[in-house]
């Protein structure tokens, strides 16, 4: 039999395991974890057990519990998730794992917003079960070769823009697949493209604008990347002004007109990528969909402005670079005109003491100015004379 006070200290070195092991819970489980910017095992929102529940357990329940709360809050584990968030009222309200964005989308007033890039066919699945994707578009996400289009599915849209950059001396393309529903917005980026950090960062600085929901971080996604074919166009801009300048002076080297030749293909490939963004943006400003309200269309309508000034502006300069190699061509065609006339001139010059001494080199016995006194400084004189009519004549045309 245990003495009654060893008894009593066996209790209460048993209840003091049980209050550390609960405090080491509650830790675990804070909610409040700041935003690092983006998607991290450390700044994801865990569930919270109420601690009315964690006071309650003792004994071997405190070990079950603190092993089904690691399990519960583990993140999925992926390099592809950029950042995950739950918003109200166009604040962020918590930093959310891919598995829980179905139960924090369907809570009243909430929109979660999931950036992902290039991932893999086992990520686009997780998101399609938590918000009901259509298989044809996550399969469009997974390959990224589609051209810029919008489909609706259900009361979903899915979206797809090119995006583009200069790496080096062309244009890299990629793509930006957007999924939106009622209280989730999702985007996948493929390729060549910046990321959407600064979007996400506007639109939580102005968090009246963000509170109008899924339909305007759409807006702000498809302005950014038609914002981002301006710095493209500028600096291929730059360079076909100071190519127009070098082929007025004198004819383009083959390097110059590779370099132009190249110009234009990347030209035509971003008008390519660029246009059908226009009949993207005119659906979402006057088709009735289920995801734009009334209220976003005219932000849709600038949209479109947007992306067809970029039209412009790539038209413009396809028709410089052309002009240029039609003047580059015009160039060197004068250029060689120039020297063949140069060259018919100084033949026909030469061509007059040619025939003459030609004439007299026959060896004919009986030719009368062979013997004549003064038929050599007669010759010579007629060639001389000859000669210099014909140089004053091409000199004056400008052949010499």
């Amino acid at each position: 039999m245990v003495p009654a006070g060893k008894r009593a200290g066996i209790g209460c070195e048993s209840a003091g395991r049980k209050i550390e092991a609960r405090s080491a819970i509650l830790r675990h489980w804070s909610p409040d974890i700041p935003f690092d910017g983006g998607f991290s095992s450390a700044s994801l929102a865990r569930k919270a057990v109420p601690r009315s529940k964690a006071t309650a357990v003792i004994g071997t329940e405190i070990m079950n519990l603190a092993s089904s709360a690691v399990v519960a809050t583990e993140p999925v584990n992926s390099e592809a998730v950029v950042a995950a968030g739950a918003y109200v009222d166009g604040r962020r309200v918590a930093n959310i794992a891919i598995d829980e964005a179905s139960s924090w989308r369907s809570r009243p007033g909430h929109v979660v917003w999931i950036g992902l890039h290039e991932p893999d066919i086992a990520l686009l699945t997780i998101v399609q079960r938590q918000f009901q994707l259509h298989d044809l578009a996550i399969e469009d996400a997974d390959h990224a070769h589609q051209r810029p289009k919008i489909e609706q599915y259900g009361d979903g849209l899915f979206i797809v823009a090119r995006t583009a950059q200069l790496v080096g001396d062309s244009i890299a393309f990629g793509e930006t697949h957007l999924f939106v529903g009622e209280g989730y917005l999702v985007s996948v980026r493929h390729g060549a493209s910046t990321s959407y950090a600064p979007v996400r960062e506007r639109c939580e600085s102005c968090p009246r604008a963000l509170a109008r929901g899924e339909d305007y971080i759409l807006y702000a996604i498809l302005d950014f990347i038609v914002d981002n074919y301006s710095p493209v166009l500028e600096t291929i801009q730059e360079e076909v002004e100071a190519m127009e300048a070098l082929v007025l002076a004198s004819a383009m080297t083959r390097a110059q007109i590779e370099r132009l030749y190249l110009l234009r293909r990347d030209l035509l490939r971003l008008r390519n990528a660029v246009g059908p963004l226009v009949e993207v943006c005119r659906r979402l400003e006057h088709d009735n969909l289920p995801m734009v309200r009334p209220t976003m269309q005219p932000l849709f309508r600038d949209v479109t402005d947007h992306v067809r000034t970029v039209q412009e502006q790539i038209d413009s300069l396809r028709e410089v670079l052309a002009f240029a190699f039609e003047a580059s061509l015009l160039v060197g065609q004068a250029q060689e005109t120039a020297v063949s006339k140069k060259l018919a001139s100084w033949l026909a010059i030469i061509a007059v003491p040619t025939a003459i001494a030609g004439i007299y080199g026959m060896n004919f016995k009986n030719m009368p100015e062979l013997q004549w006194e003064y038929g050599y400084v007669t010759v010579m004189s007629v060639i001389l004379i000859a000669c210099a009519a014909l140089y004053w004549r091409f000199r004056r045309v400008g052949w010499l």
